[in-house]
């Protein structure tokens, strides 16, 4: 019975399902931009599947895994990106780094509470998996375009005000800080003449 493989099209992330009979995983996914030779394949298995998840609920350092599977995979691709021709790529990882970064804020509040729960970390991971799986409706996608970017377009002058006057207070204090250890040092410097 031929196996069934997911075949994404990187340039319209589309997902469709295609028989697959040479390859013996259960779960397979094609990533190929021109449909020529140069394409990726991931093979899941089952088994690792179990694995992750087990070790997800119950293995030691599932923070760091959940983490790696969280940032490795999209600093490779974000690199891949960055060094190609189209912009859509760029847009589409800038966008996973926005939600990643705002989701890595609220989970710092809230991980003293949400990491005693068993599933915590499948949870996190999947919710990850999520936000940088190549389909249109990927989790980076919608909570970008229906939660960041309204309170993004709400809040941005107030926060640009305030970026701006801390700016300019920093700025100020630097150059007074200079002016006063450039006078000290003068003022030493004519005291150990004057010895």
């Amino acid at each position: 019975a031929p196996l069934l493989c997911g075949l994404v099209e990187a340039s319209s992330h589309r997902l469709t399902l295609a028989p697959d009979p040479i390859h013996s995983p259960i779960l397979c996914l094609q990533v190929s931009g021109s449909g020529g030779p140069d394409r990726q394949v991931l093979h899941i298995t089952p088994g690792s599947l179990t694995f992750l998840g087990l070790y997800l609920v119950f293995g030691y350092g599932a923070s760091l895994v959940c983490n790696l599977i969280g940032f490795a995979y999209p600093a490779y691709v974000s690199i891949k990106a960055i060094e190609s021709s189209s912009k859509e790529d760029d847009t589409t990882w800038l966008t996973y780094w926005v939600v990643y970064g705002v989701f890595s804020i609220a989970e710092f509040f809230s991980d003293i509470f949400l990491y005693w729960f068993p599933f915590y970390y499948a949870g996190k991971c999947l919710f990850l998996v999520w936000c940088m799986a190549p389909v249109s409706w990927n989790g980076s996608q919608v909570l970008y375009h229906n939660v960041i970017r309204p309170c993004f377009l709400k809040h941005h002058r107030a926060v640009d005000s305030v970026f701006s006057d801390l700016s300019t207070k920093a700025l100020d204090a630097a150059s007074a800080i200079t002016r006063e250890a450039s006078e000290a040092a003068v003022k030493l410097a004519q005291e150990a003449k004057s010895k």
